[in-house]
């Protein structure tokens, strides 16, 4: 992430959209001259610690996500959910798929 801040862009946490907030929206401006007022390349990051179930956490985080996409005007999403249960080794823990939600693709990180 600091290599988007270091090329001209920026990172906003906790990023307000109505009434609710994403952990993460990354900016990058896509044209060098005009900078944040030209056309800009926006990512929304939601992060989740796995609390419930994988299968709970997991659609409540792509609803979320999927929201925020709408709100931002992006397609581009991310869904990191972090599992800090004792006992689990990193092979369980570790993953990486894309899932639908609605009419969004969301890359989803198991960490």
């Amino acid at each position: 992430m600091q290599w988007i801040v270091n090329g001209g862009g920026r990172i906003d946490r906790e990023y307000g959209l109505g009434r609710r907030r994403t952990d993460l929206l990354l900016q990058q401006p896509l044209n060098e001259t005009q900078g944040f007022l030209g056309p800009m390349q926006r990512v929304v990051l939601e992060l989740k610690l796995l609390h419930k179930s994988l299968d709970a956490t997991l659609q409540e985080g792509l609803e979320q996500t999927a929201a925020y996409l709408d709100q931002v005007g992006t397609v581009d999403g991310h869904l990191l959910i972090f599992d800090r249960r004792p006992g689990i080794v990193w092979e369980e823990k570790i993953f990486q798929r894309r899932e639908s939600c609605g009419r969004y693709s969301i890359q989803i990180w198991g960490l």
